[in-house]
């Protein structure tokens, strides 16, 4: 059977696995996927064989997979978070011209931004947006733009790869334009090593978020103008309470 399972495993824990995403691993008789990745899920499932690529090399991992799909194995390219939100599910497909045999299938997994907000509470109650900082794929004038059309739309946000070393500046540049449209007292927080060894998280305003020290493993979440602290988490309410006047 010529086939790829392209698999979400959520910040890598076993216990945030789907159960769609343990079953295509278990049906897998080849496992890719980058390095860190591979070493989240090797002690579980030690009876595969695993192919693993450096960062920077996604164009290679996912031609080894299709490869080696088309040499008749069951094969799962694995992704943290969701396959389909900067995973290798869009590039799978865009290389699977020439292997027209290979059958793909996507597995949904759980996205940072949905299984940090679940730390902090419910950020994201209302209409989001999910932005990347990280300009090796995407120009930075494009993300600026982006970022000031959330602003200028009460978006929140859950924004992802906030600071690097080579980016050391970048979320207080997001933090600035941010603020054009956004009270610098919006409720704001961030999740460091979601679901993994060393969880931690903080709550603050934007004006104290653009020098916060985050770095590629956090993902940082900015509410809109009605996002409040309700018990020590960030809430954004969806309106609830205009229909009821015992939440007001």
């Amino acid at each position: 059977m010529k086939k790829i399972y392209i698999v979400g495993i959520g910040p890598g824990n076993a216990e945030f696995f789907t159960y769609q995403a343990k079953e295509a691993l278990e049906k897998s008789d080849v496992i890719c996927g980058y390095t860190v990745y591979i070493d989240l899920v090797k002690a579980d499932y030690a009876q595969k064989r695993f192919i693993s690529t450096a960062m920077k090399k996604e164009i290679d991992r996912c031609k080894l997979a299709l490869e080696e799909a088309d040499k008749g194995n069951t094969v799962a390219m694995i992704c943290s978070g969701d396959a389909g939100v900067y995973g290798m599910a869009g590039l799978i497909y865009q290389l699977s011209e020439n292997y027209d045999e290979v059958e793909i299938e996507v597995v949904a997994g759980v996205t940072a931004a949905l299984s940090g907000a679940a730390v902090l509470g419910a950020p994201l109650t209302h209409d989001f947006c999910v932005i990347s900082l990280s300009d090796l794929l995407t120009e930075w004038s494009t993300i600026e733009r982006r970022l000031e059309a959330a602003a200028m739309g009460d978006f929140c946000l859950a924004i992802y790869n906030p600071r690097s070393k080579k980016r050391h500046d970048y979320l207080y540049k997001a933090c600035e334009i941010l603020m054009k449209h956004k009270s610098k007292n919006t409720v704001c927080g961030f999740v460091r090593n979601i679901g993994r060894q060393g969880q931690e998280y903080e709550l603050c305003t934007l004006a104290e978020m653009k020098d916060k020290e985050v770095d590629m493993f956090s993902t940082v979440f900015i509410g809109n103008e009605n996002t409040k602290i309700i018990a020590g988490k960030m809430i954004t309410p969806r309106g609830y309470e205009k229909r009821d006047d015992s939440l007001v």
